[in-house]
Order: structure tokens, then C-alpha cells, then sequence
């Protein structure tokens, strides 16, 4: 019998945007027990120390400005051993270790093409179908984020131009950055794009349990 979880004892914390096409949470909807979600203009007021939530979600959509301010409480989440999962382009300074968001120069269809690296994330998923959405590329990424030292790169665009990564070092917990749309809503796709988003929310997890075991202290 599953555990019901309380909002304030959720694993996952989405902060909402407001926008429309962030309106999802991190798995199935606002019925999702393991997620609460939070207008991101109350994070100001909302008692992160104390809400024992594991992993932080934002997506492109969020309010830039509003986490510049917040930027000390984000990076308090996590040096207690906690995860920040982002997923868009940066153009303010609040992610401990990140740069701000590069636009790819485009020549050809064929820079936008996928490399994956071997990670569990992207298990079983081909390069061509995170690449063209109904046959036409660059929906999926169109630029990076220059990576921290010691970050481990998951994808690259054409020319080794690595849009997401991990960084271990920054913080005390982890940090997962994309360049692109919000992972974690890959599902039923109709390809094996649709194997993302499932694997993505096990790995936050697993993620979060090694943290944990590396003997991080809040």
C-alpha cells in the first residue's frame, strides 16, 4: 500500500509559471501525491527549509526575475542535498555554476540533430526521435548553456554543443539543466522520445538517494 503524502511532505516541489503550456505537473496531473504544486510567486513567503521536498522543477516559463531574487534560498535547497531539475534558457544568474543561454547559429537542418550519451535517462531512446518533431527539426533544442567544470553531458548538438547536463560540483546536491522543454512531460509520444519522461522522474529519484548516501547533510 502506497504512502499518502501530504503537499507539504511532496518529493517533488513544481513551481508554476501561470503559462499556459506549463500547466502539467511533474507526473500525472495535480492528483500526483509525490508532487506539490506552487505559484512561484508564493516561494518568497514558503518555508523551503522545513517543506522536506527532494527535487525543484521549474520550467522555461518561470519568472527569471522573481528566482534572481530567490537565488540564495534556491542554492540553500540545495546544499542540503537536494536536486534542481531546469529546463529552458537562462538569462539571470540564479543557478549556482550555470551561464546564460548561447542560440546555436543555424546553416542547416542538420545542426539540430541529437547526440545521445549512454544514461539512464535516455534508455532506449534513438536520436532520431528526440531530433524531428513530425519530421521537422529544432523544435527540441536550438542553443546551450556552456557547462560548469566537472558537469557530465548528457546531450549534444551537432558540433559536440552540449544542451543538457548534470553538475555534482556547484552545490552539495545536483543540478540537471536542458536546454529545451520540460523533460519530465515526454510521455506518449508515439516514439521512444515517450521513454523520457518515466525514466526522468526514476533517476530524480535515484538521484537524490546517492546524494544521500554520499552522506550529504542538510
Amino acid at each position: 500500500m502506497s504512502r499518502r503524502l501530504t503537499p507539504q511532505s511532496a518529493d517533488f516541489l513544481l513551481l508554476d509559471s501561470g503559462a499556459a503550456f506549463s500547466g502539467t505537473s511533474v507526473h500525472n496531473g495535480h492528483a500526483d501525491p509525490s508532487t506539490k504544486m506552487l505559484d512561484q510567486y508564493d516561494l518568497p513567503g514558503y518555508d523551503l527549509e522545513n517543506a522536506n521536498h527532494k527535487i525543484l522543477v521549474m520550467d522555461e516559463f518561470i519568472d527569471q526575475e522573481l528566482m534572481m531574487e530567490q537565488k540564495d534560498k534556491i542554492k540553500a535547497f540545495l546544499d542540503r542535498g537536494n536536486i534542481l531539475f531546469f529546463a529552458g534558457h537562462l538569462f539571470r544568474d540564479w543557478i549556482p555554476g550555470a551561464s546564460m543561454f548561447v542560440p546555436k547559429t543555424v546553416t542547416s537542418y542538420l545542426d539540430y540533430v541529437v547526440t545521445i550519451q549512454e544514461h539512464p535517462i535516455f534508455d532506449g531512446v534513438t536520436s532520431e526521435d528526440i531530433t524531428y518533431t513530425r519530421g521537422v527539426a529544432g523544435f527540441f533544442c536550438r542553443g546551450h548553456h556552456p557547462i560548469p567544470e566537472g558537469a557530465e553531458v548528457l546531450l549534444e548538438l551537432t558540433g559536440g554543443i552540449p544542451i543538457t547536463y548534470i553538475d555534482r560540483t556547484s552545490t552539495n546536491g545536483t543540478i540537471l539543466l536542458h536546454a529545451g522543454r520540460n523533460l519530465l512531460k515526454s510521455r506518449d509520444t508515439g516514439n521512444s522520445s515517450g521513454r523520457i519522461g518515466e525514466q526522468l522522474y526514476k533517476w530524480l529519484y535515484e538521484e537524490h538517494e546517492a546524494i544521500r548516501m554520499r552522506g550529504v547533510q542538510a
